[in-house]
This record gives structure tokens, C-alpha cells and sequence, in this order.
């Protein structure tokens, strides 16, 4: 293990996560009742700029509202870009007005570090003026090529608030001028999943840096295989969670990455042979005929405490 090494940032239970459009009252209600571990009020992309200022006020009423404290969710707001007039005031009013309950805030569309310091600052102002009394988060969407291009940068940032990162396939997509509209679906013309490399990259920096990495949505809702499918691959890379821009794909992506009882079963049996033979100074043992060892181990580990979260969340 390299003596140069990051910690993790704060520890977020985050398979499932809920878009839901600031501009829809009922649903924001609904969602405070669902089995999504995470929740995001969006004021971008799901919301008409004729919408923006009243979507504000919606999100702001919510959280001064509603119980997401006891909800068993975190609760995140998805601010609009750095790039648009309406950033400052959603950053400025819904700290101020309703930041005491607000654990992340999701930023879009960041392409270089300093878009984080942006926000950062903003957001540290605010909490010291209006005596906050915990951190409030940052999350990065990783939806452009100058995204992408800077990943490793941006998970570096010295920005102490930067939780995780997100791939975001539509606008990433449309960045690159793919030759696709299907949002996080396969191509058929692409041999293979033409997403691999994008979030793989990302998944990495993210591990590199101790951050969560997230991926995005997948457009079909009706498509729940192919849903699944997309969360399976993801989860094959290293990454924690996928959105879901409709209820019915919660239980898909809770599933997805929950460790199945049979690989939690062997986790923890990869872990007991490994700590007998440690008694017996021996540092590796063999189970069912294969050889385990101290990199077993980190594998078994990191599915165990998954598994111990969500028992945790589900008390």
C-alpha cells in the first residue's frame, strides 16, 4: 500500500437515489415515503426555466417541512449550473432558508475544481452567518468532456466538503456528440457497453481520492431489465449506486447493490478461514479448493460492511 493515501469521505448509504423535480409539490411528498436510501430535489434539468423561482420555493418549504430526518434518507438538492443566473440564488436561498436540513447539494456539470471552490465558499459563508450546525456536502456531476477530461483533478480538490462524484450519461452523451438519444442505454452499433471507459475513469479517481462514485439515470423506466442490466455493470466496476428518475426503479437499484446472501456468505466465511490461519501464523488458507490471501480479505471486508449499513438503515 502506497504510505500516500486518502481517506474516505463521510460514509453515505447511497444505492438508490430519487430525482425528483423541485416543480412537483406531491411528489416531493411522495418520495419522503419511499425505499430510496437517497433523494435529490432537482432545480435543473427536470425543472422549465418559467418554473425555476417557484421550484425554489417548493424545495425550501420541503425541507423546512417535511421529516427527512426520520425518513432514513439523506436529502440533496441539485442546484443549477455554475453557468445560468439562477446558481447564486439557489445556493443563497435554500442554504439560508432551509439549510439546517439539507445534507448534500449536487453539482452539475462541473468541469474544473474550481467550480467546487465556487460553491464551497458560497456555502461556508452561509453556514457561519446563519450558524449551521454541520457540514453541509458536496457532490460533483460528471456530465461533459471537460468533466471527464479533468476527473482526476476534480476528485483531488482540496474542496474538504467533496463527497462523491456522478456520472451524468445524458449530457456527457451530448458533450461528446455520441451518436445516440437514448439515455444510458446500449448502442447497438457499439460492441460492448460504450459507457465502460467514462465511468470506469471515474469510479477510479473516486476511489483514488476516498469519494463515493454514482451512476446516473437510465431514460426507459418501462425497461427494468435493461435497468438492471446497466446497475449490474456498474456495480461490477466499483461504483455504489445508480439513480432513479421513477419509483419503480428503487427496488432495482436496492437490489442491484445489496450484496446477495450467497456472496455475503462467503465474505464472511473468506474472513473466518483467513483469521484461523492467522492463529496459526499462516497468512494465507484455501477455501472451497481456491486460494484466499490478505487481498481476499479487503474484497470480503468491503461486502460485509456494505452489508452491516444496510442492516443498520433497515433497524
Amino acid at each position: 500500500m502506497s504510505h500516500t493515501r486518502f481517506e474516505p469521505a463521510r460514509e453515505r448509504l447511497q444505492r438508490s437515489e430519487l430525482a425528483v423535480p423541485g416543480s412537483n409539490p406531491r411528489m416531493i411528498e411522495k418520495a419522503l415515503a419511499c425505499d430510496a436510501d437517497y433523494v435529490f430535489l432537482d432545480l435543473e434539468d427536470a425543472v422549465a426555466p418559467d418554473d425555476k423561482l417557484q421550484a425554489r420555493k417548493n424545495i425550501i418549504e420541503a425541507l423546512n417541512t417535511l421529516d427527512w430526518k426520520n425518513s432514513g434518507k439523506t436529502v440533496s438538492v441539485r442546484i443549477n449550473g455554475l453557468d445560468t443566473h439562477y446558481m447564486y440564488r439557489d445556493v443563497v436561498d435554500v442554504v439560508e432558508q432551509a439549510g439546517r436540513h439539507l445534507d448534500t447539494i449536487l453539482v452539475p456539470k462541473v468541469g474544473v475544481p474550481d467550480d467546487l471552490y465556487t460553491v464551497d465558499v458560497m456555502v461556508s459563508q452561509i453556514e457561519e452567518a446563519k450558524g449551521i450546525g454541520h457540514r453541509i456536502g458536496l457532490e460533483a456531476l460528471i456530465e461533459t468532456a471537460l468533466g471527464m477530461a479533468n476527473v482526476e483533478r476534480i476528485a483531488a480538490s482540496p474542496c474538504a466538503r467533496l463527497e462523491a462524484l456522478h456520472f451524468g450519461v445524458a449530457d456527457y452523451a451530448a458533450s461528446n456528440r455520441a451518436r445516440t438519444v437514448n439515455i444510458g442505454g446500449l448502442n447497438p452499433d457499439y460492441p460492448g457497453d460504450q459507457w465502460h471507459a467514462a465511468i470506469t475513469r471515474m469510479t477510479v479517481a473516486c476511489r483514488a481520492w476516498g469519494l463515493r462514485p454514482i451512476d446516473g439515470p437510465f431514460g426507459d423506466f418501462n425497461d427494468a431489465e435493461g435497468y438492471t442490466l446497466a446497475a449490474r455493470r456498474a456495480a461490477a466496476l466499483g461504483v455504489e449506486g445508480k439513480w432513479a428518475i421513477h419509483p419503480s426503479q428503487i427496488a432495482l437499484a436496492n437490489e442491484v447493490f445489496s450484496p446477495p446472501e450467497a456472496e455475503l456468505n462467503k465474505a464472511r466465511r473468506i474472513l473466518e478461514e483467513l483469521g484461523k490461519a492467522a492463529a496459526e501464523g499462516r497468512g494465507a488458507a484455501s477455501l472451497d479448493g481456491k486460494m484466499i490471501d490478505a487481498a481476499s480479505a479487503r474484497m470480503a471486508e468491503n461486502v460485509v460492511k456494505m452489508a452491516e449499513v444496510i442492516e443498520a438503515k433497515q433497524r
